[in-house]
C-alpha cells in the first residue's frame, strides 16, 4: 500500500525522488517504474503501479461500451498516463505537460492513498488539507470494516 506523505524536491530536469517506500510498493509489479496521469478531479497528478491500473481496467470494463463516462475515464487514465522509469537512485522525471497540469515546480507532496498515490503542489494541497480533515470527520461513520458490514447484511 502507498502510505505517508513526504516533500521531495524536483531539479532543472523535471526529476523528483519517488519515496523509497512507494517504490517498494511497486516492486515486482513488471515495470520499475511508476504510471501517472492528470487527475480528473483537480489540479493534481494521480499514479501507482500496474496492479493499480490493471484494478482500474476491470472497473471501466464494467461500464457499458457506449457510455461516455467509459471513454472520459480510458482517455484521462489510459491515454494520459506516462510510464515512468525509475533511474539507479529512485527518481522519475515527470513529462512538462503533467508538471504544468500540477502546478508543480520546485517541490512535489507524495500523498499515499492505500492502492494508488497523488502528487501535488506543496502549496495547493496545504490549502486542500483542512477541508480533507473536515470532511474526513464528517463521514467518519461511513467507514466499516468488512466483517462489520458482513454482520450488519445478516441481521
Amino acid at each position: 500500500m502507498f502510505v505517508s506523505t513526504t516533500i521531495n524536491g524536483i531539479d532543472a530536469k523535471g526529476r523528483v525522488s519517488v519515496p523509497a517506500d512507494f517504490r517498494a510498493t511497486v516492486t515486482g509489479q513488471g515495470f520499475a517504474g511508476v504510471y501517472v496521469w492528470r487527475s480528473p478531479f483537480g489540479d493534481y497528478l494521480e499514479g501507482g503501479g500496474l496492479r493499480l491500473l490493471e484494478d482500474l481496467h476491470d472497473a471501466i470494463e464494467d461500464l457499458d461500451p457506449f457510455d461516455p463516462a467509459r471513454a472520459a475515464h480510458e482517455r484521462v487514465i489510459f491515454g494520459g498516463a506516462k510510464a515512468l522509469m525509475f533511474d539507479s537512485t529512485g527518481r522519475v522525471t515527470l513529462p512538462k505537460d503533467l508538471m504544468a497540469h500540477a502546478g508543480l515546480d520546485k517541490q512535489a507532496v507524495f500523498i499515499g492513498m492505500g492502492q494508488r498515490f497523488e502528487i501535488w503542489d506543496p502549496k495547493s494541497h496545504a490549502e486542500t488539507e483542512e477541508e480533507a480533515l473536515r470532511l474526513a470527520r464528517e463521514n467518519r461513520g461511513a467507514l466499516k470494516s468488512r466483517r462489520r458490514r458482513e454482520r450488519e447484511a445478516q441481521s
